[in-house]
């Protein structure tokens, strides 16, 4: 089944707490989730940032929403149970639904959508976002973000595939030393470019002691696949030097072929970073991107209000 949107679940999580006197938030997520009737996949699945599951979420976010409208309440730290509001509304036999629309009549609600008569018509396009979307408040703000990046590696991966071979080489260079590798930018300077061995583009210290080596191939390529042969031109290079560990770089792309012989190597690790993969690490290591804004999300901090 698909995972129900967070005022589908309102009225279901209410009736929850009415047939017991209070249960934990993953109580309520059992429960909900047997009612929907959803697979481990469907609980499973994640939002964008990977940190919570897309269920948990909306059921937060309905529980939210509902406390905003004192149909239910924090009985103790972790723990819901449903106000004597919360059971009123549930006398109405006629109820088959509440959702942001219906909860709008609740004053709590409205102040805490700031809503009210001098900026109601501003306000009400603003939640009609959310009226109108299966989402939570959390899911559209992680999808946007998520876009935004999305747009962000196109625009890098093109900037990239403009550059010159050895501006290319430098910006590899940048990108291990930012992840923690190579030792001084001097020594990781010399190594690129500098082994002259084919199929080996430079070699790279795994940490700052040197106690391992990395082997580089770095192809600035604009649409050209990277196939099998590349790839095996390069686990051989790194045989002849009795390495193990090897990255290989490309703007463009591996083909399947690549990838599985890639995977298949004995005895050494072999890591393809695609055009793709390569704009994400340049944006999270602050590669050629500088920034513009920072939102940081904030939640109660439930330990500071303890008086225990």
């Amino acid at each position: 089944m698909t995972i129900p949107d967070f005022q589908t679940i309102m009225l279901p999580l209410l009736m929850v707490l009415s047939n017991v006197e209070s249960a934990t938030p993953r109580e309520c997520i059992k429960y909900l989730a047997d009612k929907f009737e959803l697979s481990e996949a469907d609980l499973r699945m994640l939002l964008p940032s990977g940190k919570q599951s897309i269920f948990a979420n909306r059921v937060h976010w309905a529980k939210t929403y509902l406390l905003k409208a004192d149909l239910i309440e924090n009985k103790s730290r972790g723990v819901w149970s449903i106000s004597e509001s919360g059971r009123k509304v549930l006398e109405n036999s006629s109820l088959d639904r509440i959702d942001l629309k219906y909860l709008m009549k609740f004053d709590k609600v409205r102040a805490f959508r700031n809503l009210n008569e001098e900026n109601k018509n501003v306000l009400v396009n603003n939640i009609s976002l959310l009226l109108d979307s299966s989402k939570s408040p959390r899911e559209l703000l992680e999808e946007s973000y998520a876009q935004i990046r999305d747009d962000l590696a196109q625009e890098l991966l093109l900037k990239v595939k403009e550059c010159s071979p050895d501006f290319f080489e430098k910006l590899v260079v940048d990108l291990l030393l930012k992840m923690g590798y190579g030792g001084s930018r001097s020594d990781a300077g010399k190594a690129i470019g500098q082994s002259g061995d084919g199929g080996i583009d430079g070699i790279i210290s795994e940490d700052r002691l040197g106690l391992d080596n990395i082997y580089i191939q770095a192809k600035r390529w604009d649409d050209t696949t990277v196939g099998q042969p590349e790839i095996q031109k390069f686990v051989g290079a790194m045989a002849g030097r009795h390495g193990s560990k090897g990255v290989f770089i490309t703007t463009s792309t591996f083909s399947k072929n690549a990838i599985s012989y890639a995977t298949a190597v004995q005895g050494m690790k072999i890591k393809l970073i695609d055009g793709k993969e390569l704009a994400q690490y340049m944006i999270d290591f602050d590669i050629g991107t500088s920034r513009e804004e920072s939102y940081v999300l904030k939640r109660v901090d439930s330990d500071y209000f303890s008086e225990e």
